[in-house]
């Protein structure tokens, strides 16, 4: 990929506004993947969930403090789940003529993401990440990947009898 976006999908935010272990992990890979790319604009995809600010926002003030260029970063602060995420990132990547997205987010969700957005006509890379639990408990990663194993075949599924519909979005 010549001129990709990198695409950081959102986590939770804690109820003090601080990232959560998982959105902190996010945004490091996404800030990894912008030094790969240093042309490439970031995007930042997720609205606000049990506690405010947004996901994106979050991700934003992040970036910025490891030196990401303001100019690059973009926010999505509506979508609330992966699907809508995906519809945005291939939105973005539609609308600025790039050639597809890198995509930044954990291990265990990445194969979701990129099967999605394959299904809508865009082409991915998966992102850095790092191997291991990163300080967090084997059982939250146990679950994950559980909730993965389903997740896949139901979101496939959606996005191949909605793929008509999806793509008006993205096209909008």
């Amino acid at each position: 990929m010549q001129r990709p976006a990198i695409a950081i999908f959102g986590a939770a935010v804690l109820a003090d506004g601080r990232p959560s272990p998982s959105l902190r992990r996010r945004i490091g890979y996404g800030a990894k993947a912008a030094q790969a790319w240093p042309e490439a604009p970031v995007l930042c995809s997720g609205g606000i969930g049990a506690a405010g600010p947004s996901e994106a926002s979050i991700m934003r003030t992040e970036l910025l403090g490891q030196g990401i260029a303001a100019g690059r970063i973009h926010l999505d602060e509506a979508s609330l789940d992966t699907l809508q995420s995906v519809v945005a990132v291939a939105r973005f990547v539609r609308g600025q003529g790039l050639d597809g997205a890198v995509i930044c987010s954990d291990r265990y969700h990445i194969p979701r993401i990129r099967l999605m957005l394959a299904v809508l006509g865009v082409r991915t890379r998966a992102g850095p990440t790092a191997s291991g639990l990163q300080g967090t408990r084997a059982y939250y990663w146990a679950k994950m990947y559980v909730r993965e194993a389903i997740a896949i075949p139901y979101d496939f599924a959606i996005v191949v009898a909605r793929r008509r519909g999806l793509l008006a979005q993205v096209r909008a």
